[in-house]
């Protein structure tokens, strides 16, 4: 498998258009699914659903107004929205209903011979320019596409359950597919939501390797627990046990068949349990629930869930099916898992991993061990991807499942990779921006803070350490540049302030929400933005005291923002052009007190229509006045610790993070 030309599929630059018809072949469970992720992220697409029986389609076209209904009535989607989403969306039993389709999906049943069947019809009905792709779990792309007069236009991609929300797809790199084809489809993936991995063609891929090896293991496990037990034991890796997956998708016959497909392949060790062959549902517990397992049995049950976990993580890594940081964020996002494996293993140690797959290695002979240090195995990171334009370092933000909210070890990484490059004299500066096209970064993670309630001194410390990397680059040398392709909300806003320029994409908004919790911005909100655009300060009350949004085009309006773009290739272009333009002309905050308009009325504050808490405006506003007189920076970003710290010990504090844990809107009403 060859690297990617870019880690942010976004940087790649492409000369296919964005499909324009569409074709799904398998109206059964999940290529409706993966129909109705594509009219939802492009609707003005031309969508047909095929299949051999007309009330499976049926079926499929009731689902997918069921969907846009649901969204509606949950208020996730306008009803012209949803209009559109099902217009241009057809059914047929026909293969002439391909004619005209430039990109078809096949979903359909994992038979080799069936889908070969499948593509020859197809190849013979389409252009030779159109992409071709299965959604195949396990079958490698060399083999489904081995007969094709064209193959360099036909890969897998494997998406996951349920395909219109589950963010993840593998792109699967084998050896005759176009790598314009491979580009095209991640970027085009990235830009619609999705998640794009790439991975080898081996069978099962990566992901699937983890999750069949995972539910085979626990069934091996059947002759020392019950169902129940494993799913007990598991649930300290996973949202929901193996078995309650394996009920849910029922699943037994997919693990048959990809074991039974490694075991032929890779050995005997894979050979799927003999019991998925006479049980069609597990009698296990929800998620959430357990039942009753003796302390040395809980041991050897995550012992052997830990190993073949492991086991298959330092595999994949081993033999080059995927990248380490990839298998970590696909095994949270689309299997389900708290920690990825290779996560997991950092946090055991090398003691207890090498522990755990000795046993391992002797209970299940023939497995896969380690061939390297265990520290070998383990991402540089995790939580951000990083690439070069010309002689620019483009650090992308890579937590998808929370908007790229900032939390410490994202921090850390930047701020690994800032200083890594900074002293590199090949490097000009550096961009931030976010993974797709949502969220820059959407604020900090709430992390240690709901502990600190009530303990000034703590959570203003809290706010000090939180504030390392933004300190950094307050002092770095090298321009930085923050690329805002999206929302940047509260810390995320903080950050791209502390950042030498800003240019942004014209959807991108900017917010500081942190009134609506009950606390304030402590890592610099309350000072920086007065420091560097002054004339804008009463801009900036409005943002502190009623949580105000500021949109891209007034944000550039008041010099806020340098330039704006429509696209996010032009977004980024504009970025290094300003890297390049600051380049030896740092433009640091000013180390000078500076004036202020007079502060709004807290007891007036309002925000949404629900009122804010009076005494956190007050506390807000006062803290905004003494930083604005502080005579140097590092006084003024002082300020707003303690004020932080100070709002930690409020009733409205309290109740504002409360609120936000309990996923309800919080009543100041009674906090003051």
């Amino acid at each position: 498998m060859s690297a990617p030309a870019f880690a942010n599929p976004l940087l790649e630059s492409v000369d296919r258009p964005p499909p324009r018809r569409v074709a799904v072949i398998g109206a059964g469970t999940i290529g409706p699914d993966i129909g109705y992720y594509l009219k939802s992220a492009l609707p003005e697409i031309e969508l047909v659903l095929l299949d051999l029986r007309q009330e499976a389609i049926d079926a499929a076209l009731a689902r997918l107004r069921g969907y846009a209904d649901k969204a509606v009535a949950k208020g996730k989607m306008k009803a012209p929205d949803a209009q559109a989403v099902l217009a241009g969306l057809a059914g047929s039993t026909d293969y002439a209903a391909l004619a005209g389709a430039d990109w078809v999906i096949e979903a359909a049943t994992e038979d080799l011979a069936l889908k070969r069947r499948i593509f020859a019809d197809v190849e013979a009905r389409v252009a030779a320019d159109a992409v071709i792709t299965s959604n195949t779990s396990s079958l490698p792309a060399a083999r489904l596409f081995a007969q094709l007069k064209h193959p360099g236009r036909a890969t897998v991609t494997h998406f996951f359950a349920p395909a219109w929300r589950n963010p993840v797809v593998e792109v699967i790199d084998w050896p005759r597919a176009d790598r314009a084809l491979l580009a095209w489809l991640r970027r085009l993936f990235a830009a619609t939501g999705k998640l794009p991995l790439t991975t080898g063609d081996a069978p099962c891929f990566m992901l699937d390797r983890v999750f069949d090896n995972w539910c085979n293991e626990a069934a091996h496990l059947l002759a020392h627990a019950s169902a129940a037990q494993v799913d007990t034991v598991a649930q300290a890796h996973v949202h929901a046990g193996p078995f309650f997956v394996l009920n849910l998708a029922h699943g037994n016959p997919i693990i048959v068949e990809t074991n039974t497909l490694q075991a032929a392949e890779e050995g005997a060790h894979y050979t799927p349990a003999t019991i998925f062959g006479s049980v069609e549902r597990w009698l296990t517990v929800a998620p959430g629930k357990r039942v009753e397992v003796g302390a040395a049995q809980a041991a050897a049950i995550d012992d052997r869930l830990r190993g073949v976990l492991w086991s298959q993580a330092v595999d994949i890594l081993d033999r080059g099916i995927g990248h380490s940081a990839d298998l970590d964020i696909g095994c949270r996002l689309a299997l389900g898992f708290k920690q990825g494996p290779l996560q997991s293993m950092r946090e055991a140690g090398d003691a207890e991993v090498t522990r755990v797959l000795q046993r391992f290695a002797a209970e299940r002979p023939g497995m896969p061990l380690p061939r390297r240090a265990l520290a070998a195995y383990q991402p540089s990171e995790r939580h951000v991807v990083v690439d070069r334009v010309d002689d620019v370092v483009v650090i992308t933000l890579r937590r998808p499942e929370a908007l790229n909210a900032l939390h410490d070890e994202m921090t850390d990484e930047i701020l690994a990779v800032i200083r890594r490059h900074e002293a590199d004299a090949q490097v000009a500066g550096f961009v931030l921006t976010g993974w797709g096209s949502k969220a820059f970064c959407a604020g900090a993670d709430i992390g240690r803070f709901p502990s600190l309630l009530g303990d000034a001194g703590a959570a203003a410390q809290y706010a000090r350490d939180c504030a390392r990397l933004l300190v950094h680059l307050d002092r770095c040398a090298k321009p930085v540049v923050a690329a805002l392709n999206g929302m940047a909300l509260g810390g995320g806003f903080e950050l791209a302030m502390r950042c030498h320029a800003l240019v942004a994409q014209r959807h991108a908004t900017m917010q500081l929400p942190e009134i609506t919790l009950g606390i304030v911005p402590g890592l610099g909100a309350m000072v920086v933005p007065y420091r560097r655009w002054p004339a804008a300060a009463a801009v900036f009350h409005g943002m502190l005291a009623r949580a105000d949004r500021l949109s891209a085009a007034q944000a550039h309006e008041l010099g806020i923002v340098d330039d704006l773009a429509d696209t996010f290739e032009a977004l980024i272009a504009k970025a290094v052009a300003r890297v390049h333009a600051l380049a030896g002309r740092p433009r640091p905050v000013a180390d000078a007190a500076v004036a202020l308009p007079a502060w709004p009325d807290g007891a007036a504050a309002v925000s949404g229509g629900k009122r804010l808490s009076a005494q956190l405006v007050a506390l807000t506003g006062r803290a905004v006045r003494d930083a604005a007189a502080a005579r140097t920076l590092a006084d003024a970003l002082e300020v707003g610790y303690r004020a932080f710290g100070e709002s930690a010990c409020t009733a409205a504090a309290r109740e504002g993070i409360a609120a936000f844990l309990e996923r309800r809107a919080a009543d100041f009403g009674a906090t003051g």
